[in-house]
């Protein structure tokens, strides 16, 4: 039964699958996938205990791998199929599907599928590596990680408008807590804030020198949430900011400026750390360097990493999340012919 990567992508897209509540399209790939005649098989991944509101609908995740029966894959394709919230589901025009996920990553997970079968037909030992996750902390690639299945290659799928990546940024999540001592505000002698002690350090590591990488380009900073205090007539007792640095470089020499400038004024914690990752070309392949971070840095055992994926990353993550049905077709071409030339 040959796949259409355009129908497959609205069915995927047609099922909500924010990051924790992934089960139901990890259960409808499980039997797609059964049905494509691919050996197939769950790895299961933990749900964290305070990510989601109790009642809300959250079960089984799991990662789904599939290959040929018997075999042990040369190359394996992958990405993830969590998304971003909100979650909204599929429309079309003549040009595009529109919904959450078309673009990252329910389309290039379609494709890579539909490649897949093109491949095996050809007589490549090619596998299918789905994970959960990818949006939050790479839960999934860390679980697949510790099951390695022999792949030389590994072909990840994320937006790069249908160009070979020759390099992703990585990323270092930091949090920041201030303390402080809650007072009347109109003594504001008699009390300590945490917000001004936060604000005073944000305000230094936004003008942090950052490292650059000429081929890669500048780290990047990002202060994505702030939060404190009790009242507008209360000395804030509590606040806090989590920030996030594209990495282009190691993060060592950034973690300990960090930590200098800061100082004593916030608790510094450093919750996620993934590595800037650098690949090879491949043939006349069209390239780019992709700004943000994948889940290729927690794949280690699954092969040399390579990076490509129809779609925009300019409108992942967007109310107007979209992909080009004809880019989703030529993706098909490009996993076929990518994989083809490492293999042979």
């Amino acid at each position: 039964m040959s796949v259409d990567p355009i129908q497959l992508t609205r069915q995927l897209v047609d099922i909500e699958s924010t990051t924790y509540h992934e089960g139901r399209a990890g259960a409808f790939l499980y039997e797609y996938l059964l049905s494509q005649r691919y050996a197939v098989e769950r790895m299961p991944v933990s749900q964290p205990e305070l990510a989601v509101t109790p009642g809300a609908g959250v079960g089984e995740r799991f990662n789904v791998y599939a290959t040929m029966p018997g075999i042990t894959p040369d190359v394996v394709l992958s990405t993830h199929f969590d998304t971003v919230p909100p979650y909204f589901g599929c429309t079309e025009d003549d040009e595009f599907l529109y919904g959450r996920g078309t673009c990252d990553a329910k389309g290039i997970l379609a494709a890579q599928v539909a490649a897949a079968d093109r491949l095996r037909e050809a007589g490549v030992k090619v596998g299918l590596l789905f994970v959960v996750g990818e949006e939050r902390d790479s839960a999934g690639a860390i679980v697949a990680n510790q099951n390695p299945r022999g792949s030389k290659f590994l072909i990840n799928g994320e937006p790069t408008d249908n160009r070979l990546a020759l390099a992703s940024k990585g990323a270092l999540r930091v949090e920041l807590r201030a303390k402080g001592k809650m007072a009347h505000s109109a003594y504001p002698e008699l009390g300590e804030s945490a917000i001004d002690k936060l604000v005073e350090a944000l305000h230094d590591l936004l003008a942090m020198p950052l490292p650059v990488e000429p081929e890669i380009g500048p780290s990047t900073l990002n202060i994505g949430l702030v939060e404190g205090g009790r009242a507008p007539n209360v000395i804030a007792d509590k606040a806090e900011a989590h920030l996030l640095i594209r990495l282009v470089s190691p993060a060592d020499e950034t973690k300990r400026n960090i930590l200098r400038i800061v100082g004593d004024r916030a608790d510094v914690t450093f919750s996620l750390e993934l590595p800037y990752v650098r690949m090879r070309k491949v043939g006349n392949l069209p390239t780019m360097v992709a700004k943000f971070t994948t889940d290729i840095p927690s794949l280690t055992n699954w092969g040399e990493p390579f990076l490509l994926g129809p779609g925009s990353i300019h409108v992942a993550h967007t109310p107007n999340e979209k992909i080009a049905k004809n880019e989703l077709l030529e993706a098909v071409d490009l996993y076929y012919k990518l994989a083809m030339s490492l293999v042979v």
